[in-house]
Order: structure tokens, then C-alpha cells, then sequence
């Protein structure tokens, strides 16, 4: 496929219900170049429908991923406030989150609890899996739209807030989650993020902070359904997950959890309401190996179904937004 324009490319794309859209680009040699030449029609394309798979780029290690992924955004970024640990394969190229290939991964916006996240997500995959695994997109403001008035207007007034407690045992660490665990250098990034922190006498740490839930889209001022306020919360874990990890660290020291902008709780009602609607919405297509994706963060929420079976997926976070250009609801201050 020669370099055209970004609405001779519109045409290529394949549009089928329940599946996301899909680019066939079937090159044999030198897909960062391809990508180079494509790639202000790629993100036409994404800026069109909010997400793109393409097929046929043969992408099989990190070198040439991490090319393309560099071709094809305006900087990539550094994970900050990680929720999983991952591995760090180059500067802002990543494995998948490391979670249990039988339990999913549901929907979410990549770093929605952070000031500055990305605008733009890349997934390249290196090894399909046997079965499972597909990375499912859903449309933010289709979602907003579908979910109770009344449920929308309350975290639009108090927004959400996310909770934290972080140890050596599970989930993120300091280090994985800060980049250090100098107490000091912990602190002033707490500060400077808007995060409460509090040091409990075994010397963890526990975090609150919080966030709006509704934004708009900084480009096509479309309201979005934007946060992680269903897959970061204790209802939407395994029950037996849920079960242990209580039993074990108490209901204040989860790994994470997620509440109401004022500090109810929320009830597992309004999860399985979440993740409900969010299902209605799914489109879904299976990794083959050499797949690129490329989702418009904001626009687009992104999960991860179980898999059986090696899956090598590659992720990189770009184009920074600050959460103050997507009109919040509210301003983001420490409580």
C-alpha cells in the first residue's frame, strides 16, 4: 500500500457491528517506514472513529514496535501511577499490565485518575494468544449517553474518587507506581498531583484523590464518559479475589478501590450497571499476530478479555493531555 490521503484511507477501513475498525495493510517489509508515510491518515482515522486495528504489518519484536509506535505520535510517555506492574522494554514501551490471564481486565480510560494522561493509546501485538485475550473498545460518549441521567449528573457534580494503599505484596509498589520510594520524592509528587497520602505505621502508604468523571474531548468537545471508576473498584474483582484480599488487608486496605466524589461508597449494583452498559457497547476482534491498534484514549475506553495461552502484547502511552484542557467538571484540588 503506497502513502494516500487521509480520506482515500477512510475508505479502506472495514466497518462491521460489534467489531472495531479494521485496516488491512498486508506490507512485507519495513512497516515504521509504512507508518511514517500513513501517518497523518492513521490519525485522521482515529480522530474518525475513535480507534483503528491494522492488520498485516508482520510486526513480530519490540525494536520494530517500538519504531512504529515512535512514527506514529507526537512523544511518547512515561507510566506514572501505575495500577499493575508491567515491564519496560524501551523509553515509553511497555508489556501488557500484568494481571491474571483468567480474570478480564474491564473497561477503562489509561491513567483517567492522573493530571496528565495519554491522548492516545498503541497496542501492538507480537504473539496471539490461543484463545481469548482481544482488546475490546467502547465509544465514551455513546456510553454517557446510555447510562442513568441521575447516576451521570451525581459524579458530574462530585466526581469519583480513587483509593489506594500501596505494599511489597501486591499490586503496584512505591517504585513501580512513583519511579521511587524515597518518602520525600513520594510526597512532592503527591503534592504536585493533587493526591492526599497518609503513611500508616507499618510504613505503606495509602493514597485518596479525586477526579472528574465526565469530560470533554479536548478536540471534538464531545462529552465522554472518562474514568476507571468500575474496573478500580472491589465489585468489579473476582469475589473470591475480593474475599482474600479483605480478609487479609481489610476493606480500607485494598490495593484500590473506588468511591463516590464525596466518599459513599459505591454499591455493586452500580458496578454491574457500569460494566453492563459497557458490554452493550463492546466491539471486539481477536489478536492475530503482527496486529497494530492504535485508540483515541478520551474517546475510547479499552479492556482485556481472559486468554489461554502466550500473549504478547505491546503497549505505549502518547500524546500527553492535562485533565485541565478537557473542561473538568470541577477543579482538581487535594481535600
Amino acid at each position: 500500500m503506497s502513502s494516500i490521503s487521509p480520506a482515500s484511507l477512510l475508505e479502506e477501513i472495514e466497518l462491521r457491528p460489534g467489531r472495531p475498525p479494521v485496516l488491512r495493510a498486508e506490507i512485507t517489509s519495513d512497516a515504521p517506514r509504512w507508518a511514517a508515510e500513513h501517518r497523518e491518515a492513521l490519525r485522521a482515522v482515529v480522530a474518525e472513529h475513535g480507534c483503528v486495528l491494522i492488520r498485516g504489518l508482520g510486526l513480530c519484536d519490540v525494536a520494530g514496535a517500538g519504531a512504529v509506535f515512535e512514527r506514529l505520535s507526537t512523544g511518547l510517555m512515561a507510566e506514572r501511577e501505575a495500577f499493575a506492574p508491567r515491564r519496560t522494554y524501551a523509553d515509553g514501551v511497555y508489556s501488557s499490565a500484568q494481571w491474571p490471564p483468567s480474570q478480564p481486565m474491564c473497561m477503562h480510560h489509561e491513567q483517567s485518575y492522573t493530571l496528565e494522561f495519554p491522548g492516545l493509546m498503541l497496542f501492538a501485538c507480537l504473539t496471539a494468544p490461543d484463545r481469548g485475550g482481544a482488546t475490546g473498545v467502547a465509544d465514551a460518549a455513546t456510553v454517557l449517553e446510555e447510562l442513568p441521567t441521575a447516576l451521570t449528573e451525581r459524579f458530574e457534580r462530585e466526581g469519583w474518587l480513587l483509593t489506594r494503599s500501596y505494599n511489597d505484596e501486591i499490586g503496584s509498589s512505591l517504585v513501580e507506581a512513583f519511579g521511587t520510594d524515597e518518602r520525600g520524592a513520594v510526597e512532592r509528587y503527591c503534592r504536585a498531583n493533587a493526591i492526599e497520602f497518609a503513611w500508616q505505621p507499618d510504613g505503606t502508604l495509602r493514597t485518596r484523590q479525586r477526579r472528574s468523571a465526565v469530560t470533554r474531548h479536548p478536540v471534538s468537545g464531545r462529552r465522554c464518559w472518562f474514568n476507571q471508576v468500575a474496573f478500580l473498584n472491589e465489585w468489579t474483582l473476582a469475589p473470591e479475589v475480593r474475599e482474600y484480599l479483605v480478609e487479609v488487608y481489610g476493606a480500607d486496605g485494598l490495593p484500590f478501590n473506588t468511591l463516590f466524589g464525596n466518599g459513599d461508597p459505591i454499591g455493586e449494583d452500580v458496578v454491574q450497571l457500569l460494566n453492563k452498559v459497557y458490554e452493550t457497547n463492546t466491539a471486539r476482534e481477536p489478536w492475530r499476530t503482527g496486529d497494530l491498534m492504535l485508540v483515541d484514549n478520551i474517546r475510547t475506553a479499552h479492556s482485556r478479555e481472559p486468554y489461554e495461552g502466550p500473549r504478547d502484547v505491546l503497549v505505549a502511552m502518547a500524546d500527553p493531555v492535562r485533565l485541565s484542557d478537557c473542561s473538568p467538571t470541577f477543579e482538581v484540588t487535594a481535600r
